[in-house]
């Protein structure tokens, strides 16, 4: 299982590779907390939040990253998946990131198509 403290050295050097541009206006950074999440929309308690792209005028724009998520669906992957899962994590939410600054939604909306088929799936079991 990877602790807290070994998946923040992980998000930090995953940060690191990213390209310098991808940081314009993200002045909240990125924030690793234990937190586990529950999608509001959740049916069977099976729906969790592993990241979130916030941008308000409070707060400005930042990512997080829930560690509390990973841990409860992903604590049997040895620490390269585990790692790769928070690559994959974090450039999603860099992605909505970079799409809110170029007034895009593409992201966002394929969120949504995915939860509405996530909430379809769930009527039928």
């Amino acid at each position: 299982m990877v602790s807290i403290d070994e998946a923040d050295v992980m998000l930090n050097e995953i940060a690191e590779e990213l390209p310098l541009e991808f940081y314009k206006k993200l002045n909240g950074g990125i924030l690793l907390l234990p937190d586990k999440k529950l999608h509001p929309r959740n049916k069977a308690s099976d729906l969790y939040i592993l990241g979130e792209y916030h941008h308000n005028s409070n707060m400005g724009r930042y990512i997080i990253i829930y560690y509390g998520s990973f841990e409860h669906l992903y604590s049997n992957l040895s620490k390269n998946l585990f790692k790769e899962k928070l690559r994959k994590t974090l450039l999603h939410e860099f992605t909505h990131h970079l799409e809110s600054l170029a007034g895009e939604k593409n992201l966002e909306l394929e969120d949504s198509r995915k939860i509405k088929k996530y909430l379809t799936t769930q009527k039928n079991l």
